[in-house]
C-alpha cells in the first residue's frame, strides 16, 4: 500500500513538474521570440517598410481593418505577447522564422495570399480576429 502511495505521488509531482515546465517554457520562448522579432524589426527599420507597404496595400488594409470596431475583450488574446505565446503554440519556432523570412524578402501577392492561407489554417476565427485587432491598434497611428 505504501508502494502505491509513493508511486501515486511520484506520478502527480512529475504531472505537475511537466506542465510547469511547458506553461513557463512556452512563455520564455514566446518572450523570447518577440524580444529578438521587435529588435530586429526595429534596428532595421523593417517595421516602418512594413507599415508603408501595409499602408500601399488596399487588400492588408482591408484585411487589417476587420479588426478596428471588435470589443477584444471577448477574444482569445489582447496583447503582443499573449498574441506571440498562442503562435508559437500553433507554429513550431522554424515555422515562424520561415515565416519572418518570407515577409523579409518581398512577397508577390500571390504569396501574400498563400501566406495568409497558410496562417489562417493553423488559426482560429477568433485567433486571426484577434491579431487584426492587434495588426490594427498597432499601425493606427501610422494612418
Amino acid at each position: 500500500m505504501k508502494f502505491l502511495k509513493v508511486l501515486f505521488a511520484t506520478v502527480i509531482i512529475i504531472g505537475v513538474v511537466g506542465f510547469a515546465i511547458y506553461y513557463f517554457g512556452t512563455k520564455m520562448i514566446a518572450d523570447q521570440v518577440m524580444d529578438q522579432v521587435a529588435a530586429e524589426l526595429n534596428d532595421s527599420g523593417q517595421l516602418e517598410s512594413i507599415k508603408q507597404e501595409i499602408k500601399n496595400d488596399p487588400q492588408l488594409q482591408t484585411f487589417i481593418e476587420e479588426g478596428k470596431n471588435v470589443d477584444s475583450s471577448t477574444l482569445p488574446f489582447q496583447t503582443k505577447e499573449q498574441a506571440v505565446r498562442a503562435l508559437v503554440k500553433k507554429f513550431s519556432v522554424g515555422e515562424l522564422q520561415e515565416l519572418q523570412s518570407k515577409a523579409q524578402s518581398g512577397l508577390s501577392a500571390v504569396e501574400k495570399q498563400q501566406l495568409l492561407n497558410d496562417i489562417e489554417n493553423k488559426l482560429t476565427d477568433e485567433e486571426m480576429l484577434a491579431l487584426k485587432v492587434l495588426a490594427y491598434k498597432e499601425l493606427a497611428p501610422a494612418k
